[in-house]
């Protein structure tokens, strides 16, 4: 269910990134550049569900960041975006990271789903989102 994603994603990756109810993006032509250079690396994994992408994840190996994980709004709780940030976190691993980080609004369903799943947050980002960090075993 979860492959690298490539550049015919892009629309439904797309699709879905607009489509989420909170962190919505307010220039998501800011961002296409950093996507091609992952999916180019293969840095973004797609949650394939019969054919239709329902989820996406994201790891920069330049600094150890999940740059993106996000669901289709209809299809949350089924346990895709657990498995998408595990790609993405072993796939930091494989990097030679020894721990991943990110940040996420307040207050937002995605602080406590990071939170639930071990995450700590270390700090504030100068946007003022929450850093959170987690270290791998092993």
């Amino acid at each position: 269910m979860i492959r690298v994603a490539t550049r015919a994603d892009l629309e439904r990756i797309g699709e879905i990134r607009m489509a989420v109810r909170e962190n919505r993006l307010t220039q998501p032509a800011k961002i296409v550049d950093q996507v091609e250079w992952l999916i180019d690396r293969d840095g973004f994994w797609v949650w394939d569900q019969d054919g239709t992408i329902q989820g996406f994840s994201s790891a920069d190996p330049r600094d150890g960041s999940i740059f993106a994980l996000f669901i289709d709004p209809d299809f949350e709780g089924r346990g895709a975006g657990q498995a998408l940030l595990a790609a993405a976190c072993a796939a930091l691993k494989g990097a030679g990271h020894c721990k991943a980080w990110l940040t996420t609004g307040h207050g937002t369903r995605a602080e406590r789903f990071y939170r639930l799943n071990g995450w700590a947050a270390t700090g504030l980002a100068d946007n003022g989102q929450i850093v959170f960090e987690k270290g791998f075993a092993g």
